[in-house]
């Protein structure tokens, strides 16, 4: 598995298995349609301490055709349903024209910024704007086309898999690589919004890993007392990437405000993020500077009546006792049985230069 080196304004960046969690902000719509407003949330992106900051870019004419025939009436999530899939993209479409400077205001914060494509027009205008990667969402992973346009960048790329099975998600990865990607990682995702506990599955993160050989991670859209537990428990199972969505405020709505964290909240799940890294450190059996003053409370072995040089050491005048400053417990019986080197007073611990 090859891990992902990617440019950023702060220098090269390393995203894979042993390097930090590579933490997403996704903005998605919303903007609601104010370019001041998505200033702010880059600068809010900049606070929380996030890796990068992540668009959209598509228009409702590159997603489908403006029509209210049952087909195109959406019928799912309370916020959504009963729009029309043309009025829903134009409602949470980032317009175009938009973009090159929102990535110019990113990079003068030091903030990595990208997008995610929806068909091969999208990419074509990405290039132009000279974004360093690319997302795939999970509801384009099967737009083979797309894959194979986005693959011949020749630039790393993160795929979301929502929805998609083992085979399709195969075919997907391997469509990236045989068009070009050099580095694709693959995020587990539950298409849903937001998404409960017992459909998040987090086991699936390292399944990723070993079965297809990528960076895995987590695209997060739980909400509520989830929002952070979720992609903490992604870390702990090994997740390299973590994209959660975020606006300013809840309250003021927006197409994915409902699975969405606000600035404090995105600001505590990186601070937590790096915390749980710290955590879970390496493998390790040295015993820490910290740890070690509580060595008080091991037990060891210690003379517990008094004994004269050439006293032999016995049941009667040797303990394993707390402090655990003396020769360990798994000593005794090489201790039991010797004779004193010289004189020695009740509440000495035992160490090799006593015995004989």
């Amino acid at each position: 598995m090859k891990n992902i080196i990617i440019q950023t304004p702060k220098g090269e960046r390393k995203i894979g298995p042993g390097e930090p969690c590579f933490i997403i902000a996704e903005m998605s719509g919303n903007h609601n349609h104010d370019f001041e407003r998505a200033k702010k949330m880059i600068d809010a992106a900049v606070e929380a301490g996030v890796d990068a900051v992540k668009l959209q870019t598509y228009t409702p004419d590159t997603m489908t055709i403006n029509c209210d025939k049952s087909d195109f009436l959406v019928g799912v999530n309370d916020v959504w349903k009963g729009k029309t899939l043309y009025e829903l993209y134009e409602w949470a479409h980032t317009p175009w024209e938009w973009q090159k400077e929102l990535k110019e205001y990113s990079e003068s914060k030091r903030l990595l910024f990208f997008s995610t494509p929806f068909d091969t027009s999208a990419v074509d205008f990405l290039e132009g704007l000279g974004v360093p990667l690319y997302k795939v969402a999970s509801f384009e992973s099967g737009d083979i086309e797309l894959l194979q346009k986005i693959g011949s960048t020749k630039k790393p790329v993160i795929i979301s898999r929502g929805m998609t099975s083992v085979e399709d998600l195969e075919l997907a990865i391997n469509t990236l690589k045989e068009s070009g990607a050099p580095e694709v990682a693959a995020l587990h995702c539950v298409s849903s919004y937001p998404a409960t506990a017992d459909q998040m599955n987090l086991a699936t993160i390292e399944d990723i890993r070993t079965r297809f050989n990528v960076v895995s991670g987590l695209s997060d859209h739980s909400m509520d007392s989830l929002g952070i537990v979720v992609p903490l428990m992604g870390v702990a199972l090994g997740a390299s990437i973590i994209e959660k969505h975020f606006t300013l405020r809840r309250a003021d709505g927006g197409p994915d405000a409902a699975f969405s964290l606000e600035p404090e909240e995105l600001k505590q799940l990186v601070q937590s993020v790096r915390e749980a890294e710290q955590a879970i450190g390496k493998p390790n059996y040295i015993t820490g500077k910290k740890e070690s003053e509580n060595l008080v409370f091991r037990r060891s072995l210690y003379v517990i009546k008094d004994m004269k040089a050439g006293d032999e050491f016995t049941r009667e005048n040797v303990r394993c006792i707390r402090p655990g400053h003396g020769l360990e417990p798994k000593e005794l019986p090489n201790v039991l049985g010797k004779t004193a080197t010289k004189d020695v007073e009740r509440g000495v611990r035992i160490s090799w230069d006593l015995i004989s």
